[in-house]
Protein backbone atom coordinates (compact mmCIF):
# COMPACT_ATOMS: atom_id res chain seq x y z
CA UNK A 1 0.00 0.00 0.00
CA UNK A 2 1.49 3.32 -1.12
CA UNK A 3 -0.12 6.58 0.01
CA UNK A 4 0.05 9.34 -2.58
CA UNK A 5 -0.23 12.87 -1.25
CA UNK A 6 -0.36 15.63 -3.81
CA UNK A 7 -0.19 19.31 -2.95
CA UNK A 8 -1.64 20.49 -6.25
CA UNK A 9 -4.14 22.98 -4.78
CA UNK A 10 -5.41 24.29 -1.46
CA UNK A 11 -8.79 23.74 0.14
CA UNK A 12 -10.93 26.86 -0.35
CA UNK A 13 -14.66 26.76 0.49
CA UNK A 14 -16.59 28.82 -2.04
CA UNK A 15 -18.52 30.61 0.74
CA UNK A 16 -15.29 32.17 2.06
CA UNK A 17 -14.12 33.82 -1.18
CA UNK A 18 -14.53 37.40 -2.35
CA UNK A 19 -17.22 37.68 -5.06
CA UNK A 20 -15.87 36.86 -8.52
CA UNK A 21 -16.95 39.33 -11.20
CA UNK A 22 -17.26 38.57 -14.90
CA UNK A 23 -17.16 41.22 -17.67
CA UNK A 24 -20.17 43.53 -18.06
CA UNK A 25 -21.81 42.29 -14.89
CA UNK A 26 -22.52 38.81 -16.26
CA UNK A 27 -23.12 36.04 -13.72
CA UNK A 28 -22.40 32.77 -15.55
CA UNK A 29 -19.46 32.25 -17.91
CA UNK A 30 -20.56 29.64 -20.47
CA UNK A 31 -18.32 27.73 -22.86
CA UNK A 32 -18.69 24.68 -25.09
CA UNK A 33 -15.91 22.11 -24.64
CA UNK A 34 -15.92 20.32 -28.00
CA UNK A 35 -13.88 17.11 -27.91
CA UNK A 36 -12.11 16.80 -31.27
CA UNK A 37 -10.59 13.34 -31.09
CA UNK A 38 -8.93 10.48 -32.92
CA UNK A 39 -9.32 6.84 -31.82
CA UNK A 40 -6.88 4.18 -32.94
CA UNK A 41 -8.30 1.07 -34.58
CA UNK A 42 -8.07 -2.02 -32.39
CA UNK A 43 -7.81 -0.18 -29.07
CA UNK A 44 -10.69 -0.14 -26.60
CA UNK A 45 -12.37 3.14 -25.77
CA UNK A 46 -15.83 4.51 -25.02
CA UNK A 47 -18.28 2.11 -26.61
CA UNK A 48 -21.96 1.95 -27.46
CA UNK A 49 -21.85 -1.87 -27.60
CA UNK A 50 -19.76 -3.35 -24.74
CA UNK A 51 -20.30 -6.86 -26.07
CA UNK A 52 -17.92 -6.35 -29.00
CA UNK A 53 -15.53 -3.87 -27.37
CA UNK A 54 -12.97 -6.55 -26.44
CA UNK A 55 -12.71 -8.03 -29.94
CA UNK A 56 -9.42 -7.55 -31.84
CA UNK A 57 -11.37 -5.86 -34.63
CA UNK A 58 -14.46 -3.97 -33.48
CA UNK A 59 -16.18 -2.34 -36.49
CA UNK A 60 -19.34 -1.46 -34.55
CA UNK A 61 -17.75 0.69 -31.84
CA UNK A 62 -14.90 2.08 -33.92
CA UNK A 63 -17.28 3.05 -36.72
CA UNK A 64 -19.61 4.68 -34.20
CA UNK A 65 -16.74 6.80 -32.85
CA UNK A 66 -15.51 7.54 -36.39
CA UNK A 67 -18.94 8.92 -37.27
CA UNK A 68 -18.09 11.94 -35.14
CA UNK A 69 -15.32 13.22 -37.39
CA UNK A 70 -16.99 12.22 -40.66
CA UNK A 71 -20.48 13.59 -39.95
CA UNK A 72 -21.27 14.56 -36.37
CA UNK A 73 -18.81 17.39 -35.92
CA UNK A 74 -20.18 19.20 -38.97
CA UNK A 75 -23.70 18.99 -37.56
CA UNK A 76 -22.48 20.40 -34.23
CA UNK A 77 -20.67 23.21 -36.06
CA UNK A 78 -23.98 24.20 -37.66
CA UNK A 79 -25.62 24.33 -34.23
CA UNK A 80 -22.83 26.44 -32.76
CA UNK A 81 -22.94 28.76 -35.77
CA UNK A 82 -26.70 29.23 -35.36
CA UNK A 83 -26.15 30.63 -31.87
CA UNK A 84 -22.92 32.52 -32.49
CA UNK A 85 -20.79 30.28 -30.29
CA UNK A 86 -17.07 29.60 -30.65
CA UNK A 87 -15.94 26.21 -29.42
CA UNK A 88 -13.18 25.52 -26.96
CA UNK A 89 -11.76 22.63 -28.98
CA UNK A 90 -10.20 19.86 -26.89
CA UNK A 91 -7.87 18.64 -29.60
CA UNK A 92 -5.97 15.39 -30.01
CA UNK A 93 -2.86 16.34 -31.97
CA UNK A 94 -3.32 13.34 -34.33
CA UNK A 95 -6.45 15.09 -35.61
CA UNK A 96 -4.27 17.73 -37.25
CA UNK A 97 -2.85 15.42 -39.92
CA UNK A 98 -5.78 12.99 -40.19
CA UNK A 99 -8.71 15.42 -40.41
CA UNK A 100 -7.28 18.71 -41.77
CA UNK A 101 -10.70 19.92 -42.94
CA UNK A 102 -11.84 20.00 -39.31
CA UNK A 103 -8.84 22.12 -38.32
CA UNK A 104 -9.48 24.53 -41.17
CA UNK A 105 -13.15 24.87 -40.23
CA UNK A 106 -12.20 25.58 -36.62
CA UNK A 107 -9.65 28.18 -37.67
CA UNK A 108 -12.27 29.93 -39.79
CA UNK A 109 -14.53 30.09 -36.74
CA UNK A 110 -11.89 31.37 -34.34
CA UNK A 111 -12.02 28.40 -32.00
CA UNK A 112 -9.88 28.26 -28.89
CA UNK A 113 -7.53 25.26 -29.16
CA UNK A 114 -6.68 23.19 -26.09
CA UNK A 115 -4.27 20.26 -25.98
CA UNK A 116 -5.99 16.90 -25.40
CA UNK A 117 -3.15 14.44 -25.86
CA UNK A 118 -2.02 12.75 -29.07
CA UNK A 119 -5.09 10.53 -29.41
CA UNK A 120 -7.80 9.25 -27.13
CA UNK A 121 -6.14 5.84 -27.31
CA UNK A 122 -2.94 7.01 -25.56
CA UNK A 123 -2.67 7.94 -21.88
CA UNK A 124 0.55 9.31 -20.42
CA UNK A 125 -0.10 7.52 -17.14
CA UNK A 126 3.05 5.56 -16.25
CA UNK A 127 5.41 7.70 -18.33
CA UNK A 128 8.61 8.91 -16.70
CA UNK A 129 9.01 12.71 -16.43
CA UNK A 130 11.43 12.70 -19.37
CA UNK A 131 9.07 10.59 -21.49
CA UNK A 132 6.13 12.78 -20.60
CA UNK A 133 8.02 15.96 -21.43
CA UNK A 134 8.90 14.60 -24.88
CA UNK A 135 5.33 13.42 -25.45
CA UNK A 136 3.63 16.63 -24.32
CA UNK A 137 6.12 18.80 -26.23
CA UNK A 138 5.23 16.96 -29.43
CA UNK A 139 1.49 17.31 -28.75
CA UNK A 140 1.67 21.04 -28.04
CA UNK A 141 4.04 21.82 -30.92
CA UNK A 142 1.90 19.87 -33.41
CA UNK A 143 -1.25 21.71 -32.39
CA UNK A 144 0.51 25.07 -32.56
CA UNK A 145 1.89 24.35 -36.03
CA UNK A 146 -1.42 23.27 -37.53
CA UNK A 147 -3.84 25.68 -35.83
CA UNK A 148 -1.59 28.74 -35.75
CA UNK A 149 -2.27 29.09 -32.03
CA UNK A 150 -0.22 27.66 -29.19
CA UNK A 151 -2.65 26.01 -26.77
CA UNK A 152 -3.11 27.56 -23.33
CA UNK A 153 -5.28 24.83 -21.83
CA UNK A 154 -5.17 21.07 -21.31
CA UNK A 155 -7.63 18.22 -20.85
CA UNK A 156 -6.08 14.79 -20.55
CA UNK A 157 -7.57 11.91 -22.53
CA UNK A 158 -10.02 10.45 -20.02
CA UNK A 159 -8.89 13.33 -17.76
CA UNK A 160 -5.63 11.53 -16.95
CA UNK A 161 -2.44 13.06 -15.59
CA UNK A 162 0.76 12.07 -13.85
CA UNK A 163 2.00 13.95 -10.78
CA UNK A 164 4.31 15.88 -13.13
CA UNK A 165 1.75 16.87 -15.79
CA UNK A 166 0.82 20.35 -14.48
CA UNK A 167 4.47 21.34 -14.02
CA UNK A 168 5.50 20.09 -17.47
CA UNK A 169 2.56 21.80 -19.14
CA UNK A 170 3.47 25.07 -17.45
CA UNK A 171 7.04 24.73 -18.72
CA UNK A 172 5.57 24.35 -22.20
CA UNK A 173 3.66 27.63 -21.82
CA UNK A 174 0.17 26.39 -20.90
CA UNK A 175 -1.72 28.13 -18.11
CA UNK A 176 -4.71 26.00 -17.15
CA UNK A 177 -6.16 22.50 -16.77
CA UNK A 178 -9.68 21.09 -17.09
CA UNK A 179 -8.90 17.72 -15.47
CA UNK A 180 -9.97 18.48 -11.89
CA UNK A 181 -13.79 18.88 -11.53
CA UNK A 182 -13.47 20.37 -8.06
CA UNK A 183 -15.24 23.72 -8.30
CA UNK A 184 -17.72 26.05 -10.01
CA UNK A 185 -15.08 28.79 -10.21
CA UNK A 186 -11.50 28.83 -11.48
CA UNK A 187 -8.78 28.42 -8.88
CA UNK A 188 -5.01 28.68 -8.79
CA UNK A 189 -2.82 25.63 -8.46
CA UNK A 190 0.38 25.32 -6.48
CA UNK A 191 2.26 25.28 -9.78
CA UNK A 192 3.01 28.98 -10.32
CA UNK A 193 1.17 30.32 -13.35
CA UNK A 194 -1.18 27.32 -13.59
CA UNK A 195 -4.90 27.25 -12.71
CA UNK A 196 -7.92 24.97 -12.92
CA UNK A 197 -10.94 25.93 -15.05
CA UNK A 198 -14.25 24.13 -14.36
CA UNK A 199 -15.22 21.30 -16.72
CA UNK A 200 -18.20 19.03 -16.11
CA UNK A 201 -18.24 15.25 -15.93
CA UNK A 202 -21.85 15.44 -14.70
CA UNK A 203 -23.45 17.58 -17.42
CA UNK A 204 -21.46 15.85 -20.15
CA UNK A 205 -22.95 14.17 -23.21
CA UNK A 206 -21.11 10.90 -22.44
CA UNK A 207 -23.98 10.29 -20.00
CA UNK A 208 -26.17 9.57 -23.03
CA UNK A 209 -24.03 6.60 -24.15
CA UNK A 210 -25.95 3.37 -23.85
CA UNK A 211 -29.22 5.17 -23.17
CA UNK A 212 -28.53 5.85 -19.49
CA UNK A 213 -29.75 9.42 -20.05
CA UNK A 214 -31.98 10.40 -22.97
CA UNK A 215 -31.24 13.42 -25.14
CA UNK A 216 -34.34 15.12 -23.75
CA UNK A 217 -33.24 14.44 -20.18
CA UNK A 218 -29.76 15.74 -20.98
CA UNK A 219 -31.27 18.95 -22.29
CA UNK A 220 -33.22 19.39 -19.05
CA UNK A 221 -30.10 18.59 -16.99
CA UNK A 222 -28.11 21.29 -18.77
CA UNK A 223 -30.83 23.90 -18.32
CA UNK A 224 -31.29 22.96 -14.65
CA UNK A 225 -27.51 23.19 -14.21
CA UNK A 226 -27.45 26.72 -15.61
CA UNK A 227 -30.43 27.85 -13.54
CA UNK A 228 -28.83 26.77 -10.26
CA UNK A 229 -25.50 28.33 -11.16
CA UNK A 230 -27.28 31.58 -12.01
CA UNK A 231 -28.87 31.60 -8.55
CA UNK A 232 -25.55 30.79 -6.89
CA UNK A 233 -23.87 33.56 -8.86
CA UNK A 234 -25.65 36.19 -6.78
CA UNK A 235 -22.66 35.58 -4.45
CA UNK A 236 -20.03 35.57 -7.20
CA UNK A 237 -19.65 34.52 -10.82
CA UNK A 238 -19.78 30.87 -11.83
CA UNK A 239 -18.59 28.81 -14.81
CA UNK A 240 -20.71 26.44 -16.88
CA UNK A 241 -18.99 24.09 -19.30
CA UNK A 242 -20.98 22.08 -21.84
CA UNK A 243 -18.75 19.15 -22.93
CA UNK A 244 -19.74 17.62 -26.28
CA UNK A 245 -18.45 14.70 -28.34
CA UNK A 246 -19.26 14.64 -32.06
CA UNK A 247 -20.02 10.93 -32.12
CA UNK A 248 -22.62 11.47 -29.37
CA UNK A 249 -24.17 14.92 -29.68
CA UNK A 250 -23.60 14.89 -33.44
CA UNK A 251 -26.15 12.10 -33.95
CA UNK A 252 -29.24 13.22 -35.90
CA UNK A 253 -31.79 12.39 -33.19
CA UNK A 254 -29.99 14.59 -30.66
CA UNK A 255 -29.63 17.75 -32.75
CA UNK A 256 -32.89 19.40 -31.71
CA UNK A 257 -32.07 18.78 -28.04
CA UNK A 258 -28.62 20.32 -28.36
CA UNK A 259 -30.25 23.27 -30.07
CA UNK A 260 -32.72 23.59 -27.20
CA UNK A 261 -29.84 23.88 -24.74
CA UNK A 262 -27.97 26.42 -26.82
CA UNK A 263 -31.09 28.43 -27.63
CA UNK A 264 -32.04 28.69 -23.95
CA UNK A 265 -28.60 29.55 -22.58
CA UNK A 266 -27.65 32.04 -25.29
CA UNK A 267 -30.90 33.91 -24.63
CA UNK A 268 -30.15 34.48 -20.94
CA UNK A 269 -29.12 38.07 -20.17
CA UNK A 270 -26.74 37.09 -17.36
CA UNK A 271 -24.60 34.69 -19.44
CA UNK A 272 -21.14 35.54 -20.75
CA UNK A 273 -20.74 33.52 -23.97
CA UNK A 274 -17.05 32.84 -24.04
CA UNK A 275 -14.24 30.28 -24.30
CA UNK A 276 -12.13 28.59 -21.67
CA UNK A 277 -9.13 30.66 -22.83
CA UNK A 278 -10.99 33.90 -22.15
CA UNK A 279 -12.16 32.68 -18.75
CA UNK A 280 -8.57 31.85 -17.78
CA UNK A 281 -7.27 35.23 -18.96
CA UNK A 282 -9.97 37.15 -17.11
CA UNK A 283 -9.49 35.18 -13.90
CA UNK A 284 -5.73 35.67 -13.96
CA UNK A 285 -6.21 39.46 -14.16
CA UNK A 286 -9.14 39.65 -11.73
CA UNK A 287 -7.73 37.25 -9.13
CA UNK A 288 -3.92 37.16 -9.28
CA UNK A 289 -2.36 34.16 -7.61
CA UNK A 290 -1.07 34.56 -4.07
CA UNK A 291 1.86 32.59 -2.78
CA UNK A 292 0.81 28.97 -2.22
CA UNK A 293 0.34 27.91 1.40
CA UNK A 294 2.50 24.82 1.62
CA UNK A 295 1.77 22.08 4.08
CA UNK A 296 -1.92 21.55 3.26
CA UNK A 297 -2.33 18.16 1.59
CA UNK A 298 -5.47 18.47 -0.47
CA UNK A 299 -5.65 15.37 -2.63
CA UNK A 300 -5.00 11.95 -1.10
CA UNK A 301 -5.46 8.62 -2.79
CA UNK A 302 -4.27 5.14 -2.00
CA UNK A 303 -2.92 2.84 -4.67
CA UNK A 304 -2.00 -0.79 -4.34
CA UNK A 305 0.88 -2.43 -6.20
Amino acid sequence: MIAIEQELYEYSPIVDRPPLEWPNGKRVAFYVGLNVEHFELGKRSVSISPGSAALPLDPLNHGWRDYGMRVGIWRIMESLDRYGLRASALLNSDVCSRYPQVIEAGRERGWAWLAHGRSNSILQTGMSPAEELEYLSEVVDTIAMHTGSRPQGWLGPNATETPETPRILRELGLSYLLDWPADDQPFHLNVPGMMSIPYSFEVNDVRMVGGAVSAGDFSLMAIDHYEQLSKDAAKGGRVMALPLHPFISGQPHRTKYLDSILSFITSQPDVWLTTSDEIARHYQLACPASLPQRGHHIHKTNSTH
